[in-house]
């Protein structure tokens, strides 16, 4: 005969609780008011950095700019990147803005490597919304002895 008993464990309900059970689905279903729900924040520059032994490639993701719109600025190991994105001013007679997700303003990113930059060296070019900057790495001056006299 087979028995049916199963040990009490007080303990195992309580593991088993999930006290954040749920809540991606109350975050997917919130709603802000009308008014806001379309509101987005300001685009961010998107980058990528690769690097071999004497420079850093830096990639950056910025659509929509003039090049003339770019200010680069370099000091030591920090880079920063501004652009501005201007509003057309030109305006269509007869034609109405139904909906604007463009964005016109400032944007700037900044970030640290690890290796001081040779700033006389710097390239940078944009094409297709694509700016690209070689960043030379300053050459590490050798430790050398010096003999006190």
């Amino acid at each position: 005969m087979a028995s049916n008993l199963t040990r009490f464990d007080p303990f195992n309900e309580i593991a088993r609780i999930k006290p954040l059970r749920g809540i991606e689905d109350f975050f997917r279903d919130f709603s802000l008011m009308p008014g806001l729900r379309d509101f987005e924040t300001e685009p961010r520059i998107r980058i990528e950095v690769t690097e071999n032994e004497q420079n850093y490639l830096v990639k950056a993701e910025i659509p929509g700019v003039k090049k003339d719109d770019i200010k680069v600025d370099v000091d030591h190991n920090q880079v920063s990147i501004s652009a501005e994105t201007k509003r057309e001013t030109e305006e269509k007679e007869g034609r109405t803005v139904v909906r604007s997700e463009r964005y016109y303003g400032q944007q700037y990113r900044s970030f640290t490597l690890a290796t001081d930059i040779d700033d006389e060296k710097v390239e940078a070019k944009y094409n297709d919304g694509i700016l690209e900057l070689s960043l030379p790495k300053k050459v590490a001056s050798r430790a050398r002895k010096v003999i006190v006299n």
